[in-house]
């Protein structure tokens, strides 16, 4: 079974919208992990159906460790992005796992992505969602 661990911070709107649109395209088949920066964000990834959550740098270093799939905001690479939540050894991690990495890019982490054009967010998660499935149905 594979471990996708949807990882965000601040409100988790992000995690959220990932996590109930990869829960509705992949069923039971996987298992989907929340890790939230905050508890704000971990309670909005649970109730949107993620089978299990964790918050904190540990839990963010941990589960990138052991995940097989990684999705969330492009600034999860990047050491004080999302106003500061993501620490340098939570980056460090993430960019370190070994887990492919479907990752969004918003305009707040400070990461310009020439190329990427100009989705609404809405666009760039059914996209995040079908390339994490496309991994997954490998």
């Amino acid at each position: 079974m594979k471990r996708i661990v949807v990882i965000d911070g601040q409100g988790g709107g992000l995690g959220a919208a990932l996590t109930a649109k990869l829960k509705a395209r992949l069923g039971p088949g996987v298992q989907l992990l929340a890790v939230g920066a905050n508890a704000l964000a971990t309670s909005a990834m649970l109730k949107a159906g993620a089978d299990k959550a964790a918050t904190g740098e540990n839990a963010v270093c941990w589960n990138a460790a052991h995940a097989d799939l990684i999705l969330g905001p492009i600034g999860l690479l990047s050491a004080n992005a999302l106003m500061g939540e993501i620490s340098p050894a939570m980056a460090a991690a993430v960019s370190a796992s070994p887990a492919k990495k479907v990752l969004i890019p918003m305009q707040n982490c400070g990461i310009l992505i020439a190329g990427a054009g100009n989705c609404k967010p809405d666009e760039a998660i059914q996209s995040a969602v079908e390339l994490a499935a496309a991994e997954v149905e490998k």
